[in-house]
């Protein structure tokens, strides 16, 4: 990851715009063999924020939620890696070896990991196996609804972990 993001850091996001805003920098500062691991409760903005990174890595295609097909692949507009936007919570999952490099490779992605960026929503405690480092991101909207329910707000935080 390049210098420019941060390898530590927390920011109230007032509105989901200002999610995918902080997203784009972060997709800005990716770089081949990249891991980012999103954690948050359901509708905590896991894929808003992913939306913001493949935006900022100039990848082609609709982001939407993995959850139904486990993976998508976002193949690069120009020049620099794809995306694989993954769902850890269903990549291992009822059935799977317990194994999530084995899983990813299973998936038959087109894009060997190593020259691709990998985002994993509900990675905790599963994808750290697949990397030696990763920017874990988390997203709390529990906490600023919990003062105003009408709140879009939330708290993204993010740390490198293992480099």
């Amino acid at each position: 990851m390049k210098d420019t993001f941060g390898t530590q850091g927390r920011r109230v996001c007032a509105t989901a715009a200002e999610t995918t805003q902080l997203g784009v920098e972060l997709g800005q500062a990716l770089e081949a063999g990249d891991v980012v691991i999103l954690d948050g409760p359901l509708g905590a903005g896991k894929t808003t924020f992913t939306q913001g990174v493949a935006q900022g890595m100039g990848v082609v295609g609709r982001v939407t939620s993995p959850t139904f097909v486990i993976a998508r692949e976002h193949r690069p507009a120009g020049e620099g890696p794809a995306l694989v936007h993954v769902d850890a919570y269903r990549l291992l999952g009822e059935g799977s070896s317990g194994d999530p490099l084995g899983e990813l490779d299973a998936l038959d992605l087109d894009t060997e990991l190593e020259e691709a960026v990998v985002v994993a929503e509900w990675g905790g405690g599963l994808v750290e196996q697949i990397a030696g480092g990763y920017l874990r991101v988390e997203l709390d909207r529990s906490t600023l609804a919990a003062a105003d329910p009408a709140s879009e707000a939330r708290v993204v935080s993010w740390r490198m972990v293992g480099r």
